[in-house]
């Protein structure tokens, strides 16, 4: 499939959503299991919180496969970009986090969802909220201009991964870090699990291999940690597809031009991704 097709089978694909209110063998939607099929049970099996799920109801539309907004810390003040926003979810938690000092920044290529998200923050008051439509491959964010970027479930979407991760540290300050929930294989699909426009949108067919998206991501500039790893959700919501749900922390190395080596905001050496083949990072 195309990337063009690609982005335009998943843009289908959530518009429905948006418009049904809900999950539609979407990402962390049940994939044949009629117990996972309310919005509210699925976000509990991922890590939401009742008071989180109750928070906004309009906004959870049982999508995502971990909970980014509790994988690291967020201070008042802060700018926070989600990747994929919905109709907001997430970005509402992450509002509460940075306070009114704050200001949270959702992205989607989906116009019905942003339609969507917008009319939740006018109706439950988030004023320090802004919903842009854009491509996560080509962000609508200024340079070294965000704190932390969060997504749930996104990237896999994207065709050209290397393009989201190169834009996600353009917009990073230095020190910047993001914070990811997403889908990664861990075995290979068939030919028709591949070309399916079901999984697709589901969040399976354009995952890559658990590895290789780690990979993508230390290739753009950043310091890995793996903070979880969910393999029950392949039994939960995907009819054990060899998959799972990857938590990582990307934190965002400044090149230094003199010794080839990059460094962190405490100014430790860490090895460069082009810099060497065998290192202790």
């Amino acid at each position: 499939m195309e990337n063009n097709e690609v982005k335009k089978t998943v843009r289908e694909g959530y518009a429905k959503i948006a418009s049904d209110g809900g999950c539609s063998n979407s990402c962390g939607c049940s994939l044949g299991n009629a117990n996972l099929k309310l919005n509210d049970e699925i976000s509990k099996s991922i890590g939401y919180s009742d008071e989180e799920i109750n928070n906004v109801p309009e906004a959870n539309l049982g999508l995502g496969c971990g909970n980014p907004t509790a994988l690291g810390g967020m201070e008042e003040g802060q700018t926070v970009l989600d990747l994929g926003s919905g109709a907001g979810f997430d970005v509402f938690l992450a509002s509460k986090k940075v306070g009114d000092s704050g200001k949270v920044i959702g992205v989607d290529m989906t116009p019905e969802m942003i339609a969507r998200a917008r009319d939740n923050a006018e109706k439950y008051g988030y004023k320090n909220t802004e919903f842009r439509l854009g491509d996560i491959e080509d962000l609508p964010v200024d340079d070294n201009s965000v704190d932390i970027v969060i997504s749930n479930c996104v990237v896999n979407l994207a065709p050209n991964k290397e393009k989201v991760f190169g834009e996600v540290h353009r917009v990073l300050r230095s020190g910047g870090k993001m914070y990811v929930s997403d889908i990664v294989l861990l075995g290979e699909l068939s030919d028709e699990q591949k070309d399916s426009d079901e999984l697709m949108v589901g969040c399976v067919a354009g995952a890559v291999q658990r590895e290789d998206y780690i990979s993508k991501i230390e290739g753009a500039g950043f310091k890995v940690n793996i903070l979880g790893e969910d393999k029950e959700i392949s039994k939960r919501q995907y009819t054990g597809i060899a998959l799972e749900s990857l938590k990582i922390e990307a934190i965002k190395l400044d090149k230094e031009a003199n010794n080839g080596k990059e460094k962190n905001t405490q100014g430790n050496d860490v090895c460069g991704v082009d810099s060497c083949k065998s290192c202790c990072c």
